[in-house]
């Protein structure tokens, strides 16, 4: 099977999985994320398909979204199916396993930092914004309030506002700092008008 045969493949799984989300965690995230990690591999001269199959499957697994064993066993046949290696497949679920923002972890390969950054990249920004309510109306947080824990605006603070330091490539730090600045930008409205 062809790569591109294999990434559309890939694609069709995931929508197929996500199509229902309504957390942020959609199939128009992968469509961004793969976008993202593809772009970013050029500029860093990595292994783009290993980038891009990696971005589309990165959210396979998460505990917010699945449980966590049967759906990536699942995945792994779908990818021995889809004729790529043992090899291919390690390094896949390697990266997917090590990107998330709670473990703390930098990916050892190129390709499992750039696929950190392009998921990072999609949480911050414009898009980023429209995410983090999307998440939390799901969850029944509240916008905000006097106790600010668990609400949609603490969670920039907590997590988003930290992303921009903590990117890994030279061409993610680029877009994250105009991102960042929008949502310095967004945040000092919203205090404003509460």
């Amino acid at each position: 099977m062809k790569r591109e045969e294999q990434l559309n493949a890939m694609q069709q799984y995931v929508k197929e999985l996500f199509k229902l989300d309504v957390t942020g965690h959609d199939f128009y995230h992968m469509i961004r994320v793969a976008k993202m990690a593809k772009f970013i591999a050029e500029y860093e001269n990595a292994d783009e398909f290993l980038c891009e199959a990696a971005a589309w499957l990165h959210d396979i697994g998460d505990y917010k979204l699945f449980q966590q064993q049967q759906v990536l066993e699942e995945m792994n046949q779908f990818l021995k199916n889809i004729s790529l290696s043992d090899n291919e497949i390690e390094m896949i679920n390697d990266i997917i396993q090590n990107i998330s923002f709670s473990k703390g972890n930098i990916p050892e390969s190129l390709e499992g930092r750039i696929v950190q950054d392009a998921d990072r990249l999609d949480a911050i920004g414009a898009v980023g914004i429209a995410r983090t309510f999307a998440y939390g109306g799901a969850k029944g947080q509240f916008i905000y309030n006097e106790i600010p824990q668990d609400t949609s605006i603490q969670h920039f603070y907590d997590k988003l506002l930290r992303l921009k330091d903590q990117m890994n490539t030279e061409k993610a730090k680029q877009i994250a700092a105009d991102r960042h600045q929008f949502m310095e930008q967004f945040l000092e409205q919203f205090h404003r008008e509460w």
